[in-house]
Order: structure tokens, then C-alpha cells, then sequence
């Protein structure tokens, strides 16, 4: 068994109960149904369960647990503009260890997933520039990690069409669904080294809040990503304690 099975349908758990209360929450407030799942959306703490899961392991891999932000402090300098505030930020011995952004999609396929690649490429563009101009000085390179769920339903599985007025789109494109659109972006991600890492996580709405999921590429696992990000981050704790000793 992986060593994350059993935190990661956990983490799904959390993501599928939260999201339901959330909705009946405002459904309750307002009186009337909240169309287009705004209430899940805009309440929060869906994705908290992940975030936990990640600081249980750098935790282990010897980050103090208040260098780990998911709540506040979260916010780091870019180069496109002032700042951003990320979903999970790492922060040891005054370097910049880690940063990882946490995103879901449930449902409205089509209006996001184009915002979604924007975002991951725009995000990790401004933080590498950032980066490079000394923002984090004297951090050395962070690692930057990327994690998705989404919903696994026929909206997802579905083939897509293309519009080509002009020119014709890459080959692999061509009659993907959206859920393998993700995979696609995510592996491009990395393998463009924009992203260290990168996770994509399949839950459906009726097998979901039972802990359910799937994942379907081998190199865009939880197991890997986690186990990656706990390497850096060990290094640079092991690094930041030898440090110490020798100002002794």
C-alpha cells in the first residue's frame, strides 16, 4: 500500500463533506437554491484536507510546523506585480523552502479549465522571475508544486472538439476530454520545468465522500508529489541545522 493511500481518501473525504455543508449552509441563509455550486465554492476549506496531509510530511521531514502557511502570511513578492498569495507557503530560517498551489474543479468544465492554464503558467512564470531578480535571497531555488482534483464525471470523461480557423491545434489534443486536458498541462508543466512536481486526483460526487479516487498518471501521483517535495525539504532542513552548528 502507498504510503499516502490512506491520508489522501482522508483529504478527499474532507474535500466532498465540506463542499455539501457548505452549500446547504448557504442554501439555508438565502432560502433558494445557490446555482452553479457558488456556496461550496465561496465558503472555503475544501481543500484543507491536502494542505493538512502536506504538513503532516514536512513536518516529518523536519520543517517546524510554524514555517508551514496555509492560513496567513502566505503572500510572496512576484515580478509581474507586487505580490500573490499562494495556498501553501514554506518558510524556514528565513529562506523560501517550498510553495504549492492547491486547486479543485467540480463541474463548469469548459469556462475553467482555459482559466486554470493561464493561471498555473502566469503564477509560476511571475515567482521564477521573482526568483531570479533575488526577491528570495539568500534562498536557494524553492520547490514549486502544483495540485488539482478534479471531479471525475461524464462532464470530465467526455471528448472535447477544437476550432481551428487557422492553424490546427497539437496532435494530442484532439478529442481528449477535459480530464485528460489536466493530465496534459500538468505533465507539460513539469516536464517545461515551470513545476517541480505536480499532482492530479479524480473524485466523483457519489464515491467521493466515501474516500474514492483515482489517479490516472503514474507520474502525476500524490505519492510522488509528496515524497519529492519531503526530499527538498528535508535537504534544506538538514542544511539549515548544519548551519546552526557551525555558528556554535
Amino acid at each position: 500500500m502507498p504510503r499516502y493511500q490512506e491520508q489522501l481518501a482522508g483529504a478527499v473525504r474532507h474535500f466532498w463533506k465540506t463542499r455539501s455543508d457548505q452549500a446547504k449552509r448557504q442554501g439555508g441563509r438565502t432560502g433558494i437554491k445557490d446555482y452553479g455550486n457558488r456556496g461550496a465554492i465561496t465558503g472555503g476549506g475544501h481543500m484543507d484536507g491536502f494542505c493538512r496531509v502536506i504538513r503532516d510530511g514536512l513536518v516529518k521531514s523536519g520543517i517546524p510546523a510554524h514555517s508551514i502557511y496555509t492560513k496567513d502570511k502566505r503572500e510572496l513578492p512576484g515580478f509581474f506585480r507586487p505580490q500573490k498569495q499562494w495556498d501553501l507557503a514554506v518558510v524556514f530560517a528565513r529562506q523560501l523552502v517550498a510553495v504549492i498551489e492547491v486547486k479543485s474543479q467540480v463541474g463548469s468544465f469548459g469556462n475553467n479549465f482555459n482559466n486554470r492554464t493561464e493561471e498555473a503558467i502566469g503564477n509560476a512564470t511571475d515567482l521564477w522571475t521573482a526568483y531570479r531578480e533575488g526577491a528570495f535571497a539568500p534562498s536557494p531555488r524553492p520547490w514549486l508544486g502544483y495540485l488539482m482534483l478534479l471531479e471525475d464525471s461524464t462532464g470530465s470523461q467526455k471528448p472535447i472538439g477544437v476550432s481551428e480557423p487557422h492553424f490546427k491545434v497539437f496532435e494530442e489534443f484532439r478529442g481528449t476530454s477535459y480530464s485528460r486536458r489536466y493530465e496534459l498541462l500538468l505533465l507539460k508543466l513539469v516536464r517545461e520545468r515551470l513545476y517541480d512536481s505536480a499532482c492530479l486526483v479524480l473524485s466523483s460526487e457519489r464515491d467521493g465522500p466515501q474516500g474514492r479516487y483515482a489517479e490516472p498518471c503514474e507520474e502525476l501521483t500524490f505519492e510522488r508529489f509528496v515524497t519529492a517535495l519531503t526530499a527538498h525539504a528535508g535537504a534544506c532542513a538538514t542544511l539549515a541545522g548544519m548551519k546552526d552548528e557551525n555558528h556554535e
